[in-house]
């Protein structure tokens, strides 16, 4: 079959399915509450709190490793055509480097808080 007739197949049908699933978690997700004797309508997750400075580095790390492969493209590899490999493996090198560094600092911020709670 020709792949022109299957995309407007196929598009409704996983947009179709996508939905469905999301709505079928949901409501297994509200019985198992239900079952467990608690109120769906008053859960509300409980947010995370790092989650702010884990994206913040993600990007800053993704950004800097954009920035620096294209400097690299400019200058060093100049004369080299397929140069698409350095972007992404250094956006993927700063980008694991700012995840750690979050890490490190949830880390240490835990570790202080519980020091504190002890004394």
């Amino acid at each position: 079959m020709d792949a022109e007739i299957l995309i407007p197949i196929l598009i409704p049908l996983g947009l179709f399915a996508m939905i469905f699933g999301i709505f079928y978690i949901r409501n297994r997700e509200r019985m198992a509450m239900i079952e467990r004797g608690m109120d769906p309508r008053n859960y509300k997750p409980q947010p995370a709190p790092w989650q702010n400075l884990k994206w913040g580095l993600l990007l800053i790390g993704a950004g800097l490793g954009l920035f620096l492969a294209y400097l690299l493209d400019q200058t060093v590899f100049r004369n080299a055509e397929d140069n698409e490999a350095i972007y992404f493996g250094l956006v993927a090198v700063f980008g694991g480097i700012g995840l750690v560094i979050s890490y490190t600092i949830e880390k240490k911020e835990l570790y202080q808080n519980n020091k504190d709670e002890k004394q």
